[in-house]
């Protein structure tokens, strides 16, 4: 009688081995699929990661480049005086800063009378901004470096103690943009730019890109807009080159601006307005602006009394974020106009500043 051969020997024994280890490879291959590795611990990275320069905001010619999950801080080296091409601001690459939810309208106000009426528009507005909110004891440059009393308009800051702007001018980490076109009045920047901070003046008739004056004062070709402009158009238009105000402030690595002047000839109204529903306004310190008020302004519609609650609402939409009239002049060199009517004893143009109480 033949020998009986072990199980373990046999073929369909062995078979079985096969298959078992074939579904033991096949399930661990599909777990691994299923369950990728966790995602690192997130405070353990934020402290591994290098931590950002100081000073980088406060520093003139300072510009924060965010990528690859760093912050890389560079600072640019000033050319020559009245060199021209200085690349002063570096760009950031987009998606650097997170935006806030946008508003399409400002909250118009309740109208001043039961019914629509220009005379009581006007007597609301026009008293308005002839009052002062807050009081400010020094509004004027007299005890900064380099200033001179040949300055053809007031433009008036706030120096008090209790507000931050004359404690960043001293410790030279102050930031001026003006606006303007083609206005030959630069006193007030010379001035700003000598006491130590930090001037960027956006004039699009320039010849040059950007030009450096100096050590602390910057002039760029670009014109400061309510909106940017089609990539489409602007393309077929040689030295055209105009965006909005909070684009700019991304695009140069910006945060704050202690102050923004603007005399840009009824333009005022609508990027007063871009930047309240932007929240772009909460980056800045003091506002000194120049309105003129003989007629609408570029793209404001409607009739009289629509126009003038448009501007009352877009003044009080300031005081809800905190700012407060402490500077209004009222120009007597220009028509006596309003609304291309000779009314109200108003003038065609006033120059108004504000100080945000919350600035720090």
């Amino acid at each position: 009688m033949p020998k009986e051969r072990p199980l373990w020997r046999g073929a369909a024994f062995r078979l079985c081995l096969l298959s078992a280890a074939l579904f033991l490879c096949l399930q661990l291959g599909m777990r691994r699929s299923w369950c990728p590795e966790k995602s690192r611990d997130p405070a353990a990275a934020a402290a591994r990661a290098p931590a950002p320069s100081r000073g980088a905001e406060q520093r003139p010619g300072a510009v924060a480049v965010a990528g690859g999950g760093r912050r890389r801080v560079t600072y640019v080296r000033s050319g020559r005086r009245g060199s021209a091409a200085t690349a002063c601001c570096a760009p950031q690459p987009p998606g650097g800063r997170r935006r806030k939810t946008v508003r399409w309208h400002i909250e118009l106000q309740p109208w001043a009378s039961p019914t629509p009426s220009l005379n009581y528009e006007a007597s609301r507005f026009l008293k308005y901004i002839s009052t002062s909110q807050i009081s400010c004891e020094h509004t004027n440059l007299n005890s900064l470096k380099g200033y001179s009393e040949t300055a053809k308009k007031p433009w008036s800051v706030c120096l008090d103690e209790r507000f931050s702007l004359i404690h960043r001018i001293r410790n030279k980490q102050c930031r001026l943009y003006s606006l303007g076109l083609s206005n030959n009045d630069n006193q007030f920047e010379l001035s700003m730019a000598n006491s130590g901070c930090e001037v960027h003046r956006f004039d699009p008739s320039i010849k040059s890109a950007h030009i450096q004056e100096g050590r602390h004062l910057w002039y760029h070709r670009l014109s400061i807009d309510w909106r940017d402009p089609n990539p489409a158009i602007a393309a077929h238009k040689l030295h055209s080159n105009t965006k909005k105000l909070g684009t700019v402030l991304n695009e140069f690595g910006h945060q704050k601006i202690d102050v923004l002047k603007a005399d840009v000839e009824s333009a005022e109204w609508k990027i007063l307005e871009n930047l309240i529903l932007e929240d772009v306004v909460e980056q800045i310190g003091q506002l000194v602006f120049e309105v003129h008020i003989h007629w609408p302004g570029f793209e404001v519609s409607g009739n009289d009394s629509t126009v003038v609650r448009y501007w009352y609402s877009l003044l009080r939409e300031l005081e809800l974020k905190d700012f407060r009239l402490f500077h209004t002049y009222k120009d007597l060199s220009k028509p006596q106009m309003f609304l291309k009517k000779e009314a109200f004893n108003a003038s065609s143009c006033y120059t108004l500043s504000w100080v945000n109480t919350r600035w720090k």
